[in-house]
């Protein structure tokens, strides 16, 4: 016992994780971190055992990006209004409603298509809170100086359980199936909302009489004003279209056709987490001077994961690739969202991540939903590699633009 309480006192010594209402939000989110973990490997599969045509899985995974992109700027205004805190732990709570209901028709044997696609739909709104609300809670929780440090411990613990998760998630599905993966899910949100509770850093509440267009229009000429922040809105926009959405609809399909089903496809997931891992660790150590000059090369890695599920290679080559690909793209997202919360005046930081989410997900939807499709007219192997060749042409031409290559840290 105390030799646990001294690893334990080490723990919160180590930087961001000294700070108490940082170390709350941190184990909060690594509870829910566990839980979307599970996620890539049980829907995907779950959506399979219902359906076994890549439309069905590609009109699942549109559900949840067309929601989350509707209604990211609304969430984007509310969180700069009301205290950040309550938005997280709202969002919490409608994704574990979403994710037990879900996971009670798998589990039940009641479940049809049209159910996951619609509660996928409600998964989605309690995300689009999520994630510009987070964006801004952070800096709250933290010290300016501690902060891509705690963005960096943040995107390690994301990362580790996107190791542990699949892994997990593949033994459930394969032995009692997906359903009780999502359930695990629902229950890590509870758990964060415990968590959250306690955290003294509320942020006041910054209700305001000025209409929600008003505020939108007021955080989008912060947003434009900013060539490095719309570049990477449209650069981001067009690859999550052309390289995300065909990675996660046609991966699991190729994982079920040529490479032996869902362990394959854990072990693919789950080395994307290590090169996560890799990418937090570096960025615990590393500050770069030029942060969009370090990350922005790095997203051309995604080409190798892609490229090798064309052809497929075997389960260890492709892990191999997705591993490069998860170091860089898990490098460059802290490195950017460290960038906007120290750029960004605090009061507007969460409408602007908003529209940034907007941008980045916006043709996801419709990537999802044509993935599909689009394979079956010209083949898996073509869709997938011009999304390598894409990821890695549109990158040169990004950091060939002179304020994404040359932005100082703050």
């Amino acid at each position: 016992m105390l030799r646990f309480w001294r690893r334990w006192r080490s723990i919160r010594n180590l930087g961001a994780l000294g700070e108490p209402d940082f170390r709350r939000l941190y184990v909060a989110r690594a509870f829910s971190l566990f839980g979307d973990g599970l996620v890539p490997v049980a829907l995907p599969f779950a959506v399979l055992s219902i359906d076994r045509s890549p439309a069905g899985l590609g009109f699942v995974l549109a559900s949840r990006s067309l929601s989350l992109v509707v209604f990211l700027l609304v969430a984007g205004v509310i969180a700069d209004r009301l205290a950040r805190k309550y938005v997280l732990i709202a969002s919490d709570l409608v994704r574990l409603m979403a994710q037990g209901v879900m996971a009670g028709l798998l589990i039940g044997g009641a479940a049809r298509l049209w159910h996951l696609i619609a509660l996928t739909f409600v998964y989605g709104i309690g995300d689009a809170f999520f994630r510009p609300t987070s964006t801004g809670f952070v800096p709250e929780t933290v010290s300016r100086e501690r902060l891509q440090q705690a963005n960096a411990l943040l995107a390690l613990t994301s990362s580790g359980f996107s190791i542990l998760g699949p892994v997990v998630a593949g033994v459930l599905v394969v032995t009692i199936g997906p359903g009780w993966a999502l359930a695990a899910d629902a229950a890590t949100f509870l758990l964060s909302v415990a968590f959250l509770l306690p955290i003294r850093a509320v942020g006041a509440a910054r209700g305001t009489h000025a209409r929600f267009w008003h505020e939108l229009r007021a955080g989008w000429r912060i947003f434009r004003s900013r060539t490095w922040l719309w570049v990477d809105g449209v650069f981001s926009a067009l690859g999550s279209f052309a390289v995300l959405a065909p990675l996660l609809a046609l991966g699991p399909i190729v994982a079920q056709r040529s490479l032996g089903g869902a362990p394959a496809w854990a072990t693919i997931v789950a080395a994307f987490g290590i090169g996560s891992v890799l990418g937090g660790m570096v960025l615990l150590r590393v500050q770069p001077a030029r942060p969009l000059r370090a990350g922005v090369p790095l997203l051309a890695l995604l080409a190798l994961p892609t490229g090798l599920l064309a052809l497929p290679a075997s389960t260890l080559t492709i892990a191999a690739g997705a591993l490069a690909g998860g170091f860089g793209l898990t490098v460059f997202n802290t490195l950017f969202e460290t960038t906007v919360q120290r750029h960004i005046p605090a009061d507007a930081v969460s409408r602007v991540a908003s529209i940034d989410w907007v941008m980045s997900g916006g043709l996801l939807p419709l990537g999802f939903a044509i993935a599909g499709p689009l394979a079956a007219a010209v083949g898996v192997r073509s869709t997938l590699a011009v999304s390598a060749t894409w990821i890695v042409l549109s990158t040169a031409v990004v950091l060939a633009v002179p304020s994404v290559r040359n932005l100082a840290a703050r």
